[in-house]
């Protein structure tokens, strides 16, 4: 259901800050920013396959981003408010180029004119332990904070973190529904099998739990996560993080190993899958130089939450490569033009390919993609802190539909307080 509020303002006049004002460190502590975002996106279908035959989907929209965050009441029980505000506004669409995940899509198969959310959290802090229950924007290895289109998804739940013993960080939470990229509403959640989403079956609630543990002076990162969205899939993920300074070099390395399987009333059927991925990268000045490979093993492609994104290495927003049996490698290369006395210019090459994918129609799929980002803070200047990106991708496939994208995303934020 798409809300009809049009006027940002009164996102700002609906925080509950006047009933805490008095309280000593609840407004000192505040923090609140509004970001403007603004993105146009295409994306052309050169092989359409399936029952949608939509060759382009192509959308231009505004977005506001209010966050705000209180800080603690005095005593050894604290209390606080968060509070995400989220406005989209249409610029150009069709019913012929929707579905961007830029905008909802109505009945008529016209995209809103706009769109509107307030959500709020309580937050309870106990020495180095934080409970919050309400909107919330958990960025997890199970659940990532995918922050990819023109707002922010939410989740509505409980969770709790803690970091009482040095180097070490624990985590859980509750979650029973969602607000996607491109809704004012809540939402059940729902599973995506590689790059399939699974739309014929809903989960009451996803769960999580896992511990991070950091030493090595912080260069080195171990972890251990268990997710279920219940009824559909169980996973569990172990995983490491290290960089080493090796002269002017950074030699770095990111590995996981996710193993998964159905839960419950297995809502979508049997899911067996296991998933290795791994990305090492090498940093000397401006340049860094990253080589990953990714496995995937067992009977279905990868599950994860439905439009959601995961560290796997070689996922990217337009491609997964988490098809059923795939293995994809990649090669990057990222540039800081800071080195070569151009700060806030930056500039991202990838190429991944991948194979051996059983498309279960007696033939291996195999696709690729090369993406291209730059980006570019303005450092000086009235428009200081303006950032400007540009994409552009190429992916093909000969099992799934191929894409040629466009992306130009303009973001700006102005710290309130």
């Amino acid at each position: 259901m798409i809300n009809k509020s049009r006027a940002l303002p009164l996102l700002l006049s609906t925080l509950p800050l006047g009933a805490l004002a008095a309280e000593s460190g609840f407004i000192e502590d505040s923090t609140a920013t509004l970001q403007l975002r603004n993105y146009y996106f295409s994306r052309d279908f050169s092989d359409i396959v399936g029952p949608n035959k939509q060759s382009k989907a192509e959308e231009w929209a505004q977005g506001f981003i209010l966050n705000f965050k209180s800080g603690y009441t005095p005593g050894t029980v604290g209390f606080g408010i968060d509070a995400i505000g989220t406005l989209g506004i249409k610029l150009d669409s069709s019913p012929d180029r929707v579905n961007t995940g830029l905008l909802p899509v109505q009945e008529d198969g016209e995209a809103a004119d706009d769109y509107s959310r307030l959500g709020v959290a309580g937050k309870m802090r106990v020495s180095k332990t934080e409970l919050k229950v309400g909107e919330l924007q958990p960025n997890l290895p199970v659940l990532m904070f995918s922050d990819i289109r023109l707002l922010p998804p939410s989740y509505q739940g409980a969770s709790v973190t803690s970091s009482e013993i040095a180097g070490l960080t624990l985590q859980g939470g509750h979650l029973t529904g969602t607000s996607l990229r491109n809704e004012a509403g809540d939402d059940k959640i729902q599973a995506q099998i590689g790059y399939q989403p699974q739309r014929q079956a809903s989960s009451d609630a996803f769960n999580y739990a896992g511990a991070d543990y950091a030493f090595n002076s912080k260069r080195t990162t171990v972890g251990a996560w268990y997710a279920q969205l219940e009824d559909i899939y169980d996973q569990r993920l172990i995983s490491l993080k290290h960089a080493e300074p090796v002269g002017d070099w950074v030699l770095g390395v990111n590995a996981g190993f996710y193993d998964s399987s159905e839960d419950g009333r297995k809502l979508i059927g049997e899911i067996d899958n296991q998933a290795f991925y791994s990305l090492f990268s090498a940093k000397r000045g401006g340049h860094t130089f990253f080589v990953g490979y990714q496995g995937m093993f067992g009977d279905q492609g990868f599950p994860k939450v439905f439009a959601n994104i995961t560290p796997l290495g070689n996922e990217v927003p337009t491609y997964e490569f988490a098809s059923a049996d795939e293995r994809s490698w990649q090669v990057r290369h990222d540039y800081d033009f800071a080195a070569f006395g151009i700060p806030g210019l930056t500039t991202t090459l990838r190429y991944i390919k991948g194979d051996n994918v059983d498309t279960g129609k007696g033939f291996e799929g195999e696709d690729w993609e090369r993406d291209l980002d730059i980006g570019y803070v303005i450092q000086s200047g009235a428009l200081k802190g303006l950032g400007v990106r540009i994409r552009n991708v190429t992916a093909r496939s000969n099992y799934r539909t191929d894409i040629d994208e466009n992306r130009l995303i303009l973001n700006y934020t102005l710290a309130l307080f």
